[in-house]
């Protein structure tokens, strides 16, 4: 499917509009997170623009997604230690 049928090319630097549209939220919106820091953004004049990877990382972080680099702690559990006792029915 070519951008001429629908499906907008995503740009690794995106203006506010992109960055929102990219997002699924509105431009004033994004612009205030922006302001705030919320978001990864830098100013390039006085034009906020993103950076797809950045927001991407972002997204990862707030979901709760572990990264592939990241590796996940492993748990010791003592094979001889008594389990609880359930309840008898």
């Amino acid at each position: 499917m070519t951008p001429a049928q629908g499906q907008v090319a995503v740009r690794e630097v995106m203006d506010i509009r992109q960055a929102a549209d990219y997002l699924g939220i509105s431009g004033d919106t994004l612009y205030r997170y922006a302001s705030e820091g919320f978001v990864p953004a830098f100013k390039l004049g006085n034009r906020w623009r993103f950076r797809k990877s950045l927001l991407d990382a972002w997204m990862d972080e707030k979901s709760g997604v572990t990264q592939p680099s990241q590796q996940i702690e492993e748990i010791e559990v003592d094979a001889t230690a008594k389990k609880p006792v359930g309840r008898a029915r």
